[in-house]
């Protein structure tokens, strides 16, 4: 019985309870009117992004209102092309979707603000951002752009201090290319729609780095692969064995061996007898340290020693510049501006850089005077930035190695080193020839001995082990330095000029044979894409993506390998728009870019005389481009349904298919795969095993654009369709299954059937094993270099091997169910 006392009490405590919770949304309203003051009483700094702001914030402290943009703000509109040719390339800006709340917000922090500071990213990018802030601000006086290389406390209160005016010629420079890349797009994709594939796109400059890819698949399919030979032996002296190899008929010539024949005769001549020593030489031989990293440089290494793609590379360099939190500093910034050309560094940095190195390795490791390097090429693009470094010499790896994620300590430590490196002493390496006479023919010798390692201990201490792990497949991969590496192992005895030797292991033959250009990895690919001028360093990693989520290529062991519509794509796009697929001609923009930058070229100019070819070709293109949804394509592949038809390749919009010849009174297809011979293979048909629910047949596994899904075989008789179920059932609602599909983004998950009464998702493969620890019915597979495979539980995240599992030794496979 609850007497009057104890409800009292009861009430009382009700009356707290409500009270404690009411206090925190009465604080955060007390918060957010204080952060907007009637006086003019802060200056207003706006960034990109809120780790940046947040990491800004606390340099400032009190009197600055710190925001961020998170990205572009405004950009042309995706409902039409946005751009009024005829009236001079106006173009119409209007506020991306979902950034209409921020734009109020910083709008309302500008009207108390006393100065606003501009703060995005140094690049055209980020000048771009700047100007269509200020024109959503809608205020001159006292409005201003600041820029800073480093996220430090002292480069942003210098910033702040010496702020700068908006870069008019910078803007164009950017706006110039939005345009371009919208007038490619927008008028070129919707051809391909018509004649191709819908929801397929062109771009600029990804139409051209798939050109580059399926150039270099052409090149592997076309190359005719030739015998060659080598012969080596191997010798002995002092306890210290060496290999010898084949040089020439003359001590002065080197002979290409490709006749079988004589291989064999000299191998034969040379066998058994003593080697005549005629000539020792020995040179010693500088090697100079590299600059520190530009952001390609940089993508390139991420991408050899670390297994990072572009992207990845760059998602982790944006988290080191923007700040982190370290446990003894506080929030910092780490490195120097990511997205840059250049190999400059700053004098104040040079000489913090020698006095470290003096004071850890020696002096005999600093040189004289600081380095100075000079970038190669014409191209002044964020030439004004400096090259990536480390921010402050007293945040060693090794200090702050607890307050990075692991693959942010990765890229940190290979910055790190690469600076240290940079500035330090040469390497020194006597290098020694040896040349062997016998019989008139002439070998060779050859070691190397690393005599001082100068900047070698620092930038190979960190790298050595991680090159070692992962050999290049071709030898115009090999990089210098592991090519350094291999001749650093080969020491010779003390050999001198008139003795004779005899082989430990005679000479013998060994065959090869021509290899193929490979074809590209992630580095390789963005090395070229620099090579060429084709894109920004900055923009690599965007581009790579691209033309991947396009469907236009496909990795293979590391490696990218162009598909049929990709290749299909480019060459349509080559015959109809060479200038546009032109290597040259996009290499030429991207210096018409520097040029409105500078402020040589006006930017309409450009867009003129762009536009005036671009028209008469894109008009041509209209009525000439072959249709390919009308095109088939025999195969002399019989069809397995009426026995008298032929499939015919065939393209629908969800790409190419198999379709029997005698449609529609046979109504065969099939999805196919083709090898790099070219050879088709008829992927069979998989079937669920339930049937339609409205016509009774078999429900097929078919694959659209958000990933698999099932279709009643008697498809367009029946139109039925239904999700793609594993059989695992839900933990949760004990009713659907979970069905696989595909985000919005183009990430793969695992959704429960019975959605939306059941909303229950997990991002990796369910297995229907119970987990030992909570005993939640399910737990999903989990894959890593550093544990392999294993299941682990969504609820608790309880691990086991996959190996300890029933499903160990069952062969995997996906079985569907009904989902209806």
């Amino acid at each position: 019985m609850v007497t009057p006392k104890k409800k009292t009490i009861i009430a009382s405590k009700l009356k707290v309870k409500k009270e404690v919770v009411a206090r925190p949304s009465a604080k955060k309203k007390r918060i957010e009117e204080a952060e907007l003051p009637t006086e003019k009483s802060y200056d207003l700094v706006v960034v990109e992004s809120p780790s940046k702001a947040k990491t800004i914030k606390k340099y400032l402290g009190r009197g600055y209102q710190v925001v961020a943009s998170n990205g572009h703000i405004k950009d042309l509109p995706k409902s039409k092309l946005g751009v009024d040719i005829k009236a001079g390339f106006t173009i119409d800006l209007v506020p991306i979707v979902g950034k209409q709340d921020k734009i109020k917000r910083i709008q309302e922090l500008a009207k108390g603000a006393h100065k606003i500071f501009l703060a995005p990213d140094m690049d055209r990018e980020g000048e771009a951002i700047a100007f269509h802030l200020a024109q959503e601000i809608g205020r001159k006086k006292d409005l201003y752009r600041v820029i800073f290389n480093a996220v430090t406390k002292s480069a942003v209160k210098a910033a702040i201090e010496n702020p700068t005016k908006l870069n008019e010629c910078m803007y164009e420079s950017q706006q110039t290319r939005r345009i371009l890349d919208r007038l490619v797009g927008y008028k070129i994709s919707p051809l391909l729609w018509d004649k191709v594939q819908r929801g397929i796109s062109a771009g600029r400059v990804q139409s051209v780095a798939l050109r580059v890819i399926v150039e270099r698949e052409d090149a592997i399919k076309a190359f005719i692969s030739e015998k060659w030979f080598s012969i080596m032996g191997e010798m002995q002296k002092d306890g210290t064995s060496f290999l010898f190899s084949y040089y020439g008929e003359s001590a002065d010539k080197k002979t290409d061996l490709e006749d079988e024949k004589v291989v064999k005769k000299i191998v034969s001549e040379v066998r058994g007898k003593n080697y005549k020593i005629i000539e020792v030489k020995k040179r010693e031989r500088k090697q100079n340290p590299t600059p520190p990293f530009t952001t390609s440089k940089l993508q390139q290494e991420a991408a050899h020693k670390l297994g990072f793609t572009a992207k990845k590379t760059m998602m982790m360099a944006q988290k080191l510049y923007e700040g982190i939190d370290l446990s003894a500093f506080g929030t910092q910034g780490l490195i120097t501006y990511m997205r840059t050309d250049s190999v400059r560094t700053e004098p104040e940095s040079l000489n913090n850089v020698r006095d470290f190195i003096k004071k850890k390795y020696g002096k005999a490791f600093l040189p004289d005077q600081a380095i100075f390097y000079k970038k190669k090429g014409t191209s002044k693009v964020q030439d004004a930035h400096e090259a990536i470094r480390p921010t402050n010499l007293e945040y060693t790896p090794e200090l702050i190695r607890g307050d990075l994620g692991p693959d942010e300590f990765k890229l940190y430590e290979i910055i790190w080193n690469k600076f240290i490196s940079s500035q330090m002493s040469q390497a020194i390496i006597d290098q020694t020839t040896v040349s062997f006479e016998n019989n008139g023919h002439y070998f060779r010798a050859n070691g190397s001995i690393i005599k001082f390692s100068g900047f070698r201990t620092v930038y190979l201490e960190a790298a050595e082990e991680r090159s070692r792990r992962k050999k290049s497949e071709s030898e115009d991969e090999q990089t210098e330095q592991e090519e350094q590496d291999e001749n650093s192992k080969r020491i010779l005895p003390i050999l001198n000029q008139g003795e004779s030797l005899r082989a430990t292991k005679d000479a013998k033959e060994e065959e090869h044979w021509t290899s193929p250009p490979p074809r590209y990895s992630e580095a390789l690919l963005v090395k070229d894409l620099e090579e060429k001028g084709i894109g920004r360093p900055s923009t690599y990693a965007s581009i790579i993506s691209n033309i991947q989520d396009r469907g236009y290529v496909e990795k293979t062991e590391n490696r990218f390998v162009p598909t049929e519509l990709g290749t299909v794509v480019c060459r349509l796009l080559m015959h109809s728009f060479p200038d546009v697929m032109n290597i040259d001609f996009t290499a030429q923009v991207e210096e018409q870019l520097d040029k409105i930058e500078d402020g040589v070229v006006d930017y309409k100019k450009v867009l003129k005389e762009f536009w005036k070819g671009f028209e008469v070709t894109l008009l041509k293109a209209q009525e000439e481009m072959k249709n390919l949804k009308k095109q088939s394509t025999p195969t002399g592949l019989k069809c397995e349904k009426c026995k008298t038809g032929e499939y015919s390749i065939r393209w629908g919009k969800n790409g190419q298919f198999l379709a029997c010849s005698n449609y529609p009174d046979c109504n065969s297809t099939h999805d196919f795969k083709k090898d790099l011979q070219g050879v088709i293979a008829i992927i069979p048909k998989q079937f669920v095993d339930d049937p339609c629910p409205k016509c009774g047949k078999r429900m097929e596994v078919k694959r659209g654009k958000y990933g698999r899904f099932v279709r009643c075989e008697d498809h367009p008789g029946c139109e039925t369709t239904g999700p793609f179920t594993i059989n695992v059932h839900c933990p949760d609602c004990k009713k659907g299954k979970f069905a696989e599909k595909k985000s919005r983004f183009g990430k793969f998950f695992y959704g429960c059937s019975s959605y939306p009464d059941c909303t229950n998702a997990l991002w990796s493969k369910p297995r229907p094993f119970s987990c030992i620890s909570c005993g939640y019915a399910l737990m999903v597979e989990k894959i890593s270099k550093k544990n392999g495979k294993q299941l682990q539980c969504p609820k608790c995240r309880h691990t086991v091997d996959f190996v300890d599992t029933p499903f160990a030794n069952e062969v995997e496979k996906e079985e569907s169910t009904k989902a209806f």
